[in-house]
């Protein structure tokens, strides 16, 4: 069984890090200067429109800096996703964070921004490695390629090595998505404490778990064995490592050992052999900055990406190294995204059987992608071509990592705003939807909002 063609591997030379604040590929830009219209400020009416129209857009929101910065909302953005649940207008979360099962977080943040929040409308980095579990490992039992009955090599009954996160959770989250084998760099370092003799042990012994087979030794046994000694068939790194030691020492030992048996080292070379084959590596997104509570950007996986690529191009000579990345910008992810949102827009206008009389069921026409990060959110919005035929219309807003005092960002956005209040009304003035006129509370109720009833659009009133 061949793995989707969209996260098929790819060949990269580690002496040219993906892990930039660039994008793989050098898109073009537009040959004249983009204008970034301000959008006017706006208000909040509390109550919803009774009957609202079915919308043919919707919105993708990034979470870090435009939404949350850490734990707490930024300005408006309870006010803004309830604009749309009121509306009726679909939105998806769409995020680069990750460590924690899908439903753990979306209660976190329906919480946080005092809106009911589903899993259905939610996707993080790690959330497309579910679709991995029925993929087949590169080994069989005896270390060659192609043998073994297919049920036997899915990735679900095999080792994997799962990379990040606080203590175990992304271990739990691996489980969840149905891999039932999920080491982690704490279960080797316990095993075996001479890995990394620098590390205290006793950090990683809680959220440790015995190994489902002991670690090669050559003092013990003349020869490794897959029957016998720990073999990892896959590699995914699920959030940010906590412990960049231990991840970078365990990354190397299981990428330069032999089919994935812990404990040995094949020559380099031998990848191009059709005896060794490199150890199938995922790095969940391609972040080098995120916006924290700290007032300045951290280093997010990006870094870690950029550092393991430099010690892995010192250690073997600039060796090609495989990986694969997804996460925003890459075509994977969004394309799992739009899914997401159309599964969830399908049931939120037609699943309890609106949308039925005059409008009918209207495809989706547009996505709005709302993101503070030029090198993620808005080369992925810029760059996507929807298998749906749908658009994408990308928002830029100054809360999160983007700082315009630096210049017009690399990626160029369709417009920029302060915030992601003014992202969300900008949008409906120009879908013409009569919601775009609401305001902030405090301020003085005027514009096309009309109370609780539909009122005019500005081109009804001849504006």
């Amino acid at each position: 069984m061949r793995p989707p063609a969209s996260l098929l591997l790819r060949t990269f030379h580690a002496s040219r890090p993906q892990c930039r604040s660039k994008p793989r590929l050098q898109w073009p830009c537009p040959a004249a200067p983009r204008q970034f219209p301000k959008s006017p400020r706006r208000s909040l009416q509390t109550s919803p429109p009774q009957n609202p129209p079915i919308s043919d857009f919707a919105f993708a929101f990034d979470i870090d800096g435009v939404l949350l910065r850490s734990s707490s909302p930024l300005p408006h953005a309870p006010q803004s996703l309830r604009l749309l649940h009121d509306l009726r207008i679909p939105f998806i979360l769409l995020t680069n964070g990750g460590g924690k099962h899908e439903s753990a977080r979306v209660a976190e943040l329906s919480s946080l921004l005092k809106t009911a929040i589903s899993p259905t409308m939610f996707v993080q980095s790690h959330t497309p490695f579910a679709d991995l579990v029925h993929n087949e490992t590169s080994f069989s039992e005896d270390g060659d390629e192609g043998q073994g009955d297919d049920n036997d090599r899915r990735l679900k009954d095999q080792n994997v090595l799962v990379v990040g996160g606080d203590g175990d959770s992304c271990r739990r989250v691996a489980q969840s998505y149905g891999f039932s084998s999920v080491i982690t760099p704490s279960d080797l370092l316990i095993s075996s404490p001479s890995l990394l003799p620098f590390t205290n042990p006793h950090i990683h012994k809680p959220h440790s778990r015995p190994l489902p087979l002991p670690i090669y030794d050559p003092s013990l046994d003349p020869s490794p064995d897959p029957q016998k000694h720990l073999r990892i068939h896959a590699v995914f790194v699920f959030a940010d490592p906590r412990d960049w030691g231990l991840d970078t020492q365990v990354l190397l030992d299981v990428l330069t050992s032999h089919n994935g048996i812990i404990g040995t080292c094949a020559p380099i070379f031998s990848f191009t052999k059709g005896n060794n084959r490199q150890v199938p590596l995922y790095f969940s997104n391609p972040d080098l900055l995120w916006s924290s509570s700290y007032h300045l950007p951290r280093l997010g996986q990006g870094g870690f990406q950029a550092a393991f690529l430099g010690v892995w191009n010192a250690i073997t000579n600039h060796h090609p190294l495989q990986y694969t990345t997804i996460g925003k910008p890459s075509h994977t992810t969004f394309e799992f995204a739009e899914r997401r949102l159309r599964e969830h827009r399908q049931s939120l206008l037609w699943g309890d059987g609106a949308g039925n009389g005059g409008e009918g069921r209207r495809e989706l026409r547009k996505v709005y992608m709302v993101g503070d990060n030029p090198a993620s959110d808005i080369v992925g919005g810029n760059t996507y071509a929807s298998p749906f035929d749908s658009s994408w219309e990308t928002i830029l807003v100054r809360s999160g990592v983007y700082n315009e005092n630096e210049g017009e960002p690399e990626h160029k956005p369709d417009v920029i705003v302060d915030g992601v209040w003014d992202a969300v009304t900008s949008a409906l003035e120009k879908e013409g939807w009569a919601g775009g006129g609401r305001k902030l509370e405090g301020q003085e109720q005027k514009g096309v909002w009309q109370g609780l009833k539909w009122g005019p659009t500005k081109a009804e009133m001849g504006e």
